[in-house]
């Protein structure tokens, strides 16, 4: 069972037990081991010779605290350490850790690019009250970027509306997506997305789920909605081809790590039950 994560900002002040480290090089996680995706667990990583450029206590994951550490692209590893792409490290770890690892990820990426004030160019600093930095000088205020995305599997009867990018693997198709705009509802985003990417119109609208994708800093919002018109038209700039899939012949899906993923075999299950093949 995964260990529950507390989030937290202060790091702790006796900080002598060892700690789960989730470092990165750019956006490549360190692990001690490749086969196991085991994480550095020390109380620092000075300890093995890794010199972070920056770090951020992220809280307690059951009753160990964890880090993240951005280290330098070409800073040497100890012996057996190997960096593994986030994704692939996903398809190994729990829920929880992956999750974790991704704001981790988030955290790190948000203060690169956050050394200095938009505004003004004065050097930012970090608060300590909350996960921010401020300006010193003008008082702006920044915070990790999220941006958040919608998805929506569209059903007609027994069958499922999936969509493929030219850049995706040859047979791979998914759910519409897209990011919300400035001054949207989550439910005018699936209805402009749908409209502009495949060309129909949608109906009775359900929340599925939602899931953190730090690819790079996506909030990705799930739903349901039935087919209500219009034909099928991919509108190939985003998505190069769409198509209606039974249940029971779907395509080449995406990875079991994605929320699309689990969208679409919870979905098709339920119209299989609903709506049985004829003999």
């Amino acid at each position: 069972m995964p260990e529950q994560y507390t989030p937290l900002v202060t790091p702790p002040l006796d900080n002598n037990a060892p700690a789960v480290w989730f470092a990165f090089q750019r956006s490549a996680i360190i692990v001690r081991d490749m086969a196991s995706a085991e994480l550095p667990c020390c109380r620092d990583l000075a300890e093995h010779g890794v010199n972070p450029v920056r770090s951020h206590y992220l809280g307690l994951l059951g009753e160990q605290h964890c880090y993240a550490a951005d280290i330098e692209e070409d800073h040497p590893l100890p012996d057996g350490w190997a960096t593994l792409g986030l994704r692939d490290l996903f398809g190994m770890v729990d829920s929880t850790l992956a999750a974790l690892s991704g704001r981790a990820l988030q955290i790190i990426d948000w203060e690169r690019n956050h050394q200095f004030c938009s505004r003004c160019g004065t050097p930012m600093k970090a608060r300590t009250d909350e996960r921010a930095r401020a300006c010193p000088a003008c008082r702006f205020t920044t915070y990790p970027l999220v941006s958040p995305a919608v998805m929506v599997l569209i059903t007609r009867g027994r069958e499922l509306l999936l969509a493929r990018k030219g850049v995706w693997p040859s047979g791979r198709y998914s759910a519409i997506a897209g990011f919300v705009e400035p001054g949207e509802m989550l439910e005018d985003t699936v209805v402009r997305e749908t409209r502009e990417e495949v060309g129909v119109e949608v109906t009775n609208l359900q929340y599925f789920g939602s899931q953190p994708w730090p690819f790079p800093h996506s909030l990705m919002v799930a739903f349901t909605a039935e087919y209500a018109g219009s034909e099928v038209k991919p509108d190939g700039v985003e998505i190069e081809e769409a198509a209606w899939f039974d249940v029971e012949a779907l395509p080449n899906l995406p990875s079991s790590v994605s929320i699309s993923r689990r969208l679409i075999t919870t979905v098709a299950a339920e119209l299989a039950r609903k709506h049985p093949r004829r003999p």
